[in-house]
């Protein structure tokens, strides 16, 4: 098939662009990148020169006029809303790894993101990508929206026992580390070395923008806090739920129920580290109650680049488009 990335450039954008550069069933177009056109891929990501010698960044325009069949879309939050309707209208297949289309309610996009949506028509027709909760609503899609990192492995954490009614769906907390590759390539004061080296920062304090994407997949309420930790790649989510009607349950049985026929899915009973998933397309997943409080602790770990980003990207258009949705995508990791 051919494929476009737009937004090839940033860290996200590149990891699809290799994904798709390797995937045996895609064939890359173009790749663009605004700040970047005309400049070889391989200077600005030397690790993709042996994937694409010759291959130059194009202004986004050229994805318009290229004659694709399928779009990945890699931009910041309110870019894809003035892209993704002429490539849908022209019947082109997209991958949105933005914001722009996750969340259901135009007035909850104004509310979190602080403008309104410009083509809330779409919304109906965009298709949550977390494949492991939306599978069968995938197949056949034309707009998907990729999931948030931080959605992703809160989600896939906890979305059994939400499910299942065996925790309240209020009261919820979520804590999560994540690597800084997730800030994306931006130069800014809080990822300078002298400032991220051993340290560790909570940020978005109440107003992060993937609560809403949250709520929404979970239909629950919760509180999520962020942190920033000196990492590349990597995230890490401890998930805290009381409990309705006591323990009468095994947290890992009910994981086990859910996800054993899921191929990137790990149900561990040991709890996940930051670095197991890293480098693959698998989540980590592992519960314990506490039965001194009456609160479910679920954890979960992903690469957020792969299957917080690129590969959960890929994962969906696989279901989409009716192959395997392992195909060309990692299901190991790497160690050290």
């Amino acid at each position: 098939m051919r494929v476009g990335v737009i937004g090839a450039t940033g860290y996200a954008g590149a990891e699809v662009l290799r994904l798709c550069l390797t995937h045996p069933d895609m064939e890359v177009v173009v790749a663009t990148g605004e700040s970047n056109a005309g400049k070889a891929v391989a200077s600005h990501v030397p690790s993709l020169a042996a994937l694409a010698p010759s291959m130059v960044y194009a202004p986004t325009e050229a994805a318009l006029d290229a004659d694709l069949e399928a779009v990945f879309v890699a931009l910041p939050h309110g870019h894809s809303q003035r892209i993704v309707p002429e490539l849908v209208a022209s019947g082109v297949m997209v991958v949105d790894l933005g914001a722009d289309f996750r969340l259901s309610d135009p007035a909850e996009y104004e509310r979190w993101y602080g403008h309104a949506h410009a083509r809330p028509d779409l919304l109906a027709r965009s298709r949550y990508g977390l494949v492991e909760r939306h599978r069968s609503e995938l197949k056949g899609a034309q707009l998907i929206a990729v999931p948030g990192c931080y959605p992703t492995a809160t989600s896939l954490a906890l979305g059994p026992f939400v499910d299942a009614g065996v925790v309240e769906r209020r009261g919820i907390v979520v804590n999560a580390l994540s690597g800084v590759s997730g800030a994306g390539r931006g130069v800014s004061d809080r990822l300078h070395f002298a400032r991220l080296a051993s340290n560790a920062e909570a940020y978005g304090l109440l107003d992060h923008r993937h609560t809403p994407e949250m709520q929404q997949e979970l239909g629950a309420q919760l509180l999520f806090t962020p942190h920033l930790v000196p990492v590349s790649r990597g995230m890490l989510v401890s998930a805290y739920a009381p409990l309705v009607g006591g323990d009468a349950f095994d947290p890992l049985e009910l994981l086990h129920e859910a996800y054993d026929d899921d191929p990137f899915i790990v149900v561990s009973a040991e709890p996940p580290t930051l670095k197991d998933p890293v480098g693959s397309n698998l989540c980590f997943v592992s519960a314990r109650i506490d039965q001194r409080t009456g609160w479910l602790l679920a954890m979960s770990s992903i690469d957020n680049l792969l299957k917080g980003a690129a590969g959960q990207a890929v994962q969906a258009w696989n279901v989409a488009v009716g192959y395997d949705e392992t195909r060309g995508l990692p299901r190991s990791g790497v160690t050290p």
